[in-house]
């Protein structure tokens, strides 16, 4: 673990078991030494290759945090796997109930007179774990399980950049549009039915109604015996009266 003043950081090393074609994650330990709130901010010479989560953050009096650093997916491997990537990790004392959202890149200018602690971080890249062999074979002279970069410290702060936060995929719920509109059709269907066999019945009773006035008028017609009509005519009417009003039950 790092020795500074405001934050413990474990590990000092990035160590990322490198894997072509595949995302790698490695995870950093932060550890408030103080009874103070102390803000930090992730920054990286290679900020394309990397996503942090948090890349900034406070963390509370004698408190831990975490910071979790992504490698990016890489078509090809390094020559003799070593990496010149560097992280740097600045913090600084924030006032009480800073939040993450209240940090601002001012906090951290040395030039504005902030007492800014900066502790840099190399990549190492580690072989990937090899499956055990089935015939066991003598040791091999020279076979260094990993190769660091070996640096002198001596990068300035400028060379850094922030790297961008890591973006979290919402996957939404997907909706089978060819169901909804086959249902949306039989709907409109069956409306379009019921609506037909409304009007046919409303008609039919329309129908109905006028058989039974015209059968009335000529009941009293007959009654009074001013135009003689025939009986059968009077007993056709009222059949067809009646075979009406038995279709329209049936509907």
């Amino acid at each position: 673990m790092s020795t500074g003043e405001l934050l413990g950081i474990d590990p000092q090393e990035l160590q990322f078991p490198f894997e072509l074609r595949k995302q790698i994650s490695c995870s950093l330990n932060l550890s408030n030494k103080t009874h103070n709130y102390v803000a930090f901010k992730v920054k990286t010479t290679n900020p394309k290759k990397y996503c942090v989560r948090p890349n900034t953050g406070v963390v509370l009096p004698a408190s831990t945090g975490n910071v979790v650093v992504t490698m990016q997916a890489q078509k090809e491997a390094p020559p003799d796997m070593q990496c010149k990537d560097k992280f740097l990790l600045q913090s600084v004392v924030a006032s009480p109930g800073t939040a993450a959202k209240d940090i601002t890149p001012e906090m951290f200018n040395k030039e504005s007179g902030n007492r800014v602690e900066e502790c840099k971080l190399r990549v190492v890249y580690l072989a990937p774990p090899q499956p055990p062999s089935p015939v066991q074979e003598g040791s091999e002279e020279g076979s260094s399980p990993t190769a660091s970069v070996s640096g002198n410290g001596s990068l300035n702060a400028s060379e850094f950049t922030s790297v961008p936060r890591a973006h979290v995929k919402q996957h939404e719920p997907q909706h089978n549009s060819l169901d909804v509109t086959s249902l949306s059709l039989s709907l409109l269907l069956a409306r379009s039915r019921i609506s037909k066999l409304a009007e046919e019945k409303n008609a039919a009773i329309q129908q109905n109604k006028s058989l039974q006035q015209e059968l009335e008028l000529l009941r009293r017609k007959a009654r009074k015996g001013h135009n003689g009509i025939p009986l059968m005519y009077v007993i056709l009417v009222g059949l067809i009266g009646v075979i009406l009003g038995y279709l329209l039950k049936r509907t």
